[in-house]
């Protein structure tokens, strides 16, 4: 089980995001220009605004860039009009997909991601055929090491509904997402820093994939994420990250 560590994946993943800074500040944008235009400038009562925030703060995103986007989406001054895509579909070894977008052209982007999924070994399903296998909620992961107590005593009280550790000793909490930012709020009083967060599609079960799956699988994920119309993409897939 060496191979398939949850711990191995999310630093992976990871790392393979910061390789991509530029675009992420890309599609973190949108998200800003998106929600300030839903829901007003502020993110006291914005709660999607102040999560697009807190992801642009995590990827270095100096300020002015983030009070230009809100600016710019409050005001309605960006030409572009953004709609909001969710596709399913599954990848090598079975394993379920869903690719959440933003964008200005709806054709487009269903020819991007239906030649995305079938050059890199995958199918795209119809809406819901993959939906039902994960569960949409906040999710914190904290690094092997950190206190199981500490972490515990912050999420129960702010609404947390599940706290597990695994044989790694990463703790994952997970807490419905209306409750997001409360507990956020309280892991930042606790002064405990996640290695993730966010509110997320978190698949109800996993698939350990190995071998030319696993790799055909990081070629699609990777791929996917590299669409400048992808905002998110979310798997039930464990790569074996021995290969």
């Amino acid at each position: 089980m060496a191979g398939h560590s949850k711990w191995a994946n999310i630093q992976h993943r990871k790392g393979r995001q910061d390789a991509k800074r530029g675009k992420l500040w890309t599609k973190v944008i949108r998200e800003i220009t998106v929600a300030a235009r839903a829901g007003g400038a502020d993110p006291d009562i914005n709660p999607r605004l102040r999560l697009a925030w807190d992801k642009a703060t995590a990827v270095n995103m100096p300020k002015d860039n983030i009070q230009r986007a809100i600016q710019r989406g409050a005001g309605g001054v960006d030409g572009a009009n953004y709609e909001e895509i969710r596709y399913e579909g599954y990848g090598p070894g079975g394993a379920a997909v869903i690719v959440d977008c933003m964008t200005d052209n709806r054709i487009r982007t269903v020819a991007d991601v239906r030649h995305v999924f079938s050059k890199n070994g995958g199918n795209l399903g119809q809406e819901g055929s993959v939906g039902f296998l994960f569960n949409h909620c906040g999710q914190f992961l904290f690094a092997p090491g950190t206190s199981e107590e500490q972490v515990m005593e912050a999420a129960l009280d702010a609404g947390a509904e599940d706290i597990q550790t695994d044989g790694e000793g990463v703790i994952e909490v997970i807490c419905p997402t209306a409750s997001y930012a409360a507990v956020k709020a309280a892991f930042d009083a606790a002064h405990l820093s996640p290695e993730v967060q966010g509110i997320v599609m978190k698949p109800l079960s996993e698939t350990e994939l190995t071998g030319d799956d696993s790799v055909k699988m990081q070629k699609l994920l990777d791929a996917l994420e590299g669409l400048d119309d992808v905002q998110d993409v979310y798997t039930s897939a464990i790569l074996d990250e021995s290969e």
